[in-house]
C-alpha cells in the first residue's frame, strides 16, 4: 500500500471520529443528563469490550502458536523462549513509545477516583493493550484482567473529560468501563457489576447501578457475539454440592486465606527485589525473563494466563497437565501429579513477580484464579488419596478454590462468588462458594487490612478506596488550609499596644515573636484569664505580654496529613492550631475550614 493511500485512509478515519464526536455533542444538548449517561455507558462499555476481545484473542492465538511450535518442531519446551521475547518487546515499547513509564495494576484506577477526580491519562487507553498483549500473549505468567480494567476505566474517564462531564459522572463512567471489561473477559455480567462496586467505587446510590448494569450487560453481549467460547474461562461440567463436605470446604477457605497472604507478601518481596536492582531496563528484563523461562521450562503450565491448565485440572483427565513436562512419563501416578500441582501452585507467585518486576505488563487477577484452582485440586486430591473422605469432587474444589484466593487477595468476596457461579453456567456451587470466599476474606483481612492492589498505596497513606472518609481526607492537602495573613505581637510591646491591635482584628489567636523573629508562644483571646486583664485599664498598664503568653496546645507540621491534623484538633479540643516548617512558625490552620471543605467534597463523591 502506497504512503499516499495510507494517509487518505487515516484522514477518512479521523473525519469519521470527528463526525461521531459532533453527533454525541448534539445528543448531549438534546438529551437529559441521565439519558446522556445511559447513552454514554453503552459507548464506553462497547469500546472496553472490543479492547478485551483484542487482548484475549491475541493471547489465545499466541498460546496456540506456542503449542503448535512444540508439536511441529519436536523441540522440547521451545515455548520457554517466548516470554523472554515478550518482556523485551514490552520494555522497548514502554521506552520508545510510552515515554519510559507505564502504570500497572488496578490501584491506579482507585487512585484516580480517590485523588485525581476520576481523571486518567489518555495513553492508558492504548498503552495497556499494546504492552500486555505482548507480555501475556507471548507467555508472561500474568493476567490480562488488570490491563483490561485499566483500559476500560481510561475509556470512561477520557470520554467524560471530552464531553465535559462532572466528577460524579466521570467516576461513574470510569466504573462502567471496568464493569464492561470484567464482564467481557469472563462473559460474567454480574461479576463485572460487583467488581466495579466492590473494588472501584466505595459507595454509590441505587440509581448508579443502572448505568453499571447496562455496561456489564453490553460488555458480556459483545464478548458473546464475537469471542469464541474456547478463549473464555468457561466450565460446563460440575457435580452436585454435597453438604457432607462442608468441613472440607471450611478447610479450603482457611487455606485460601493463608495462601492469599502468602501470595501478597511473596509478590511484594519479588517486586522490591527488582525495584532495588541497579540495572538498566534491558538488563533487568533479560535477567527476570531468563529466570521465568527456566520456571516455564520446568513447569509449562506457568506459560501465559494459565486458564488452559485450570480447565485441564477441572475436567475428567487432570493428569494431562503433565504432558510436555519432565514428568510426562508418570501421568498415571496420582502422587506425582499431586506433587507437580503443589509445587506449581507455590511458585506461580514468583513467576508472576518475575514477569511484572522485570518490565512486563499484566495483572494478578488471573494468577489468583490459577493458584486458587490448584489449591482446591490439591486439597481434594490429597483427601481422596489419603482416604480421609469417601470421594471429594475434585472438579468442584478446583472451581471453588478460585473464588477463595480471589476473595482473599483482592478483598472482593461478592465478585469471587458470582464470577465462579457465572463461569460454571449455574449456581449449584453457591453455598460452598459463599463459605470458602467469606472464610478466606476473613482470614486475609485479619492479617492484611488492605487488599493486595492498594496495599502499597495505603502504606504510604495515599489512598483508601474502601473508606469514603479517608478517601476525602487524603484528597485534601494541608498547604491549602494554612492562613498566613495573621497579626503578630512583639514580646517587647506593651499590652496597651496589643489591645489596640485586637480592636481592628477578627482573630482570637495571636503569635508572639522576639526581636530576632523567633516564635515564643500564643495569646488566646478566648482565655478567661486574658479577658479579665485586657478589660482592666490598671492590669493592662502593669502586665507584660510575656505574662499572658502560652505555649501552643499542639503544633502542626507543614507536611502532615489532614487526618493527623484532625486528630490533633480532637485531642486538644481547640479550633485553631499553629503550623511550623523547619522549626519556624508559618501560619495557622482553622478546623472549620477543613470541615467545610470535607462537606463539599462529600457531596461531590456521592455518585447518583
Amino acid at each position: 500500500m502506497s504512503t499516499k493511500k495510507k494517509k487518505s485512509i487515516i484522514q477518512l478515519v479521523s473525519k469519521g471520529f470527528k463526525r461521531l464526536e459532533r453527533l454525541v455533542f448534539i445528543l448531549k444538548s438534546l438529551l437529559t443528563p441521565r439519558q446522556f449517561i445511559y447513552f454514554s455507558c453503552v459507548l464506553v462499555s462497547t469500546s472496553s469490550a472490543l479492547a478485551v476481545i483484542l487482548l484475549k484473542a491475541f493471547a489465545h492465538l499466541v498460546y496456540k502458536f506456542a503449542q503448535n511450535l512444540n508439536n511441529s518442531l519436536h523441540l522440547p519446551y521451545s515455548n520457554s523462549i517466548l516470554p523472554i521475547i515478550g518482556i523485551l518487546v514490552t520494555v522497548v515499547i514502554v521506552k520508545k513509545l510510552l515515554d519510559g513509564s507505564i502504570q500497572k495494576g488496578t490501584s491506579h484506577i482507585m487512585y484516580a477516583v480517590a485523588k485525581k477526580g476520576g481523571i486518567m491519562p489518555v495513553k492508558q487507553m492504548y498503552s495497556q493493550i499494546l504492552t500486555s498483549s505482548f507480555t501475556v500473549g507471548l507467555g508472561g505468567s500474568a493476567g490480562l484482567e488488570s490491563p483490561i480494567t485499566v483500559t476500560g476505566a481510561a475509556f470512561g474517564s477520557n470520554y467524560a473529560q471530552n464531553y465535559r462531564l462532572t466528577y460524579k459522572d466521570r467516576s461513574l463512567l470510569l466504573a462502567c468501563g471496568v464493569a464492561s471489561g470484567i464482564a467481557a473477559a469472563f462473559n460474567a455480567p454480574i461479576a463485572g457489576v460487583l467488581f466495579a462496586i466492590e473494588v472501584v467505587l466505595a459507595e454509590i446510590s441505587i440509581t448508579a447501578f443502572i448505568p453499571i448494569m447496562i455496561s456489564a450487560a453490553t460488555g458480556a453481549l459483545v464478548s458473546t457475539i464475537i469471542l469464541n467460547e474456547d478463549i473464555l474461562l468457561v466450565f460446563k461440567q460440575g457435580e452436585a454440592f454435597d453438604y457432607h463436605n462442608i468441613p472440607q470446604y471450611i478447610i479450603l477457605g482457611l487455606l485460601s486465606g493463608f495462601m492469599s497472604i502468602y501470595y501478597s507478601r511473596i509478590f511484594r518481596k519479588v517486586e522490591h527485589h527488582f525495584a532495588n536492582l541497579k540495572m538498566g531496563n534491558y538488563k533487568r528484563a533479560l535477567y527476570g525473563a531468563s529466570i521465568l523461562a527456566i520456571l516455564i521450562f520446568l513447569f509449562p503450565s506457568l506459560f501465559g494466563e494459565g486458564y488452559e491448565s485450570i480447565k485441564t485440572l477441572a475436567n475428567a483427565n487432570p493428569e494431562n497437565i503433565l504432558e510436555n513436562t519432565l514428568l510426562s512419563n508418570y501421568k498415571s501416578n496420582s502422587w506425582i501429579l499431586l506433587f507437580f500441582v503443589g509445587i506449581t501452585m507455590m511458585i506461580k507467585v514468583y513467576a508472576t513477580g518475575l514477569t511484572l518486576g522485570s518490565g512486563g505488563n499484566g495483572g494478578n487477577f488471573a494468577p489468583s484464579l490459577f493458584v486458587g484452582s490448584y489449591l482446591g485440586f490439591f486439597i481434594a486430591k490429597l483427601s481422596n488419596l489419603l482416604g480421609v473422605t469417601k470421594h471429594l469432587s475434585v472438579s468442584n474444589f478446583t472451581l471453588v478454590g478460585m473464588a477463595g484466593v480471589l476473595s482473599g487477595l483482592f478483598h472482593a468476596p461478592l465478585t469471587a462468588i458470582f464470577l465462579i457461579a457465572e463461569i460454571t453456567s449455574g449456581y449449584n456451587l453457591m453455598v460452598p462458594l459463599m463459605i470458602v470466599s467469606s472464610v478466606s476474606f476473613a482470614i486475609s483481612k485479619r492479617f492484611e487490612p488492605y487488599s493486595f492492589d492498594i496495599k502499597h498505596l495505603a502504606d504510604k497513606g495515599e489512598v483508601f478506596t474502601n473508606d469514603k472518609d479517608k478517601n476525602i481526607l487524603t484528597s485534601l492537602h494541608i498547604t491549602n488550609f494554612i492562613l498566613t495573613n495573621y497579626k503578630s505581637i512583639q514580646e517587647s510591646n506593651s499590652l496597651e499596644n496589643f489591645v489596640e491591635t485586637i480592636k481592628y482584628s477578627d482573630d482570637f489567636v495571636f503569635p508572639v515573636f522576639n526581636e530576632k523573629k523567633d516564635f515564643l508562644g500564643l495569646i488566646y483571646l478566648d482565655d478567661t484569664k486574658i479577658r479579665s486583664i485586657i478589660f482592666s485599664a490598671f492590669k493592662v498598664k502593669y502586665t507584660s505580654t510575656h505574662e499572658i503568653m502560652q505555649a501552643p496546645k499542639e503544633i502542626i507540621l507543614h507536611n502532615e496529613t489532614i487526618e493527623n491534623v484532625l486528630d490533633k484538633f480532637e485531642k486538644t479540643d481547640t479550633s485553631v492550631l499553629p503550623v511550623f516548617k523547619n522549626g519556624s512558625f508559618i501560619g495557622f490552620i482553622h478546623k472549620t475550614m477543613i470541615l467545610e471543605k470535607y462537606r463539599s467534597q462529600l457531596k461531590e463523591m456521592v455518585i447518583e
